[in-house]
């Protein structure tokens, strides 16, 4: 799980002056879908304190919501209204301001649509963050990472252009990006480095070879923090 960065986690939070023991008791485990109904669009907005989070395609309905956590406090909060075509999903971790490093059992796990448009807004505190997006109908992906790892998988057929934002903490972050569509990623890598698979350097931005001549072009502005980044066209 993500106990691997609770030691790193409990420095920076320490430094706050935010750690608060809580209580775990029985892991529980619980589940929501959302109708499509007239929904066009979707927006979705995490926020994660710390945790597990898993993002994928493959919801029948507009979407699926799984939870696993063994801290009743930390329930997680839905927020969902339809107005006008657009969905808008909020899920929230209760109480991110304090944490407490131990034996916490704490798993969100997100199915979508395939064919819905969604604009996916995730910011996530320490923890691991998984997102296999490449069978999704992206229109914008913007993600902060505090404590932990990003692995990111976008390959797939895009319909349309978009834009990803990734702003690192501490940690690693993978980006694994299409061949055949094409890709400009402009990065900064903070204290650490950005290393590349399938792309080639041009001033101060990479593309891949579909590039110059693809009709569909992912475009990535990613930041790191401490830590590594790499992006990996294949």
């Amino acid at each position: 799980m993500y106990a691997r960065f609770f030691p790193l986690a409990a420095g920076v939070l320490c430094l706050c002056g935010c750690v608060i023991e809580v209580q775990t008791g029985p892991t529980r485990h619980e589940s929501r879908e959302f109708e499509r109904e007239d929904v066009q669009s979707l927006r979705l907005d995490l926020h994660m304190g710390a945790g597990e989070l898993h993002v994928r395609g493959g919801a029948e309905k507009l979407a699926r919501a799984d939870f696993s956590y063994n801290v009743e406090a930390w329930k997680p909060n839905l927020h969902y209204s339809r107005v006008a075509g657009i969905g808008d999903l909020r899920i929230e971790q209760p109480g991110t301001s304090h944490s407490h490093l131990g034996d916490i059992t704490y798993v969100w796990d997100l199915q979508l649509s395939n064919d819905v448009p969604v604009d996916l807004t995730a910011r996530c505190g320490a923890g691991d963050a998984r997102m296999d997006l490449g069978s999704l109908n992206i229109r914008r992906i913007e993600v902060e990472m505090g404590v932990g790892e990003l692995r990111m998988d976008l390959r797939g057929k895009p319909k349309r252009d978009f834009d990803v934002r990734i702003r690192g903490g501490v940690g690693e972050a993978t980006i694994r990006l299409p061949r055949d569509v094409g890709v400009y990623a402009s990065g900064r890598g903070g204290i650490g480095e950005i290393r590349t698979e399938g792309l080639r350097r041009q001033g101060d931005h990479w593309v891949n070879d579909a590039y110059n001549d693809a009709k569909v072009r992912i475009h990535l502005d990613i930041e790191g923090g401490i830590g590594s980044i790499s992006l990996i066209s294949d």
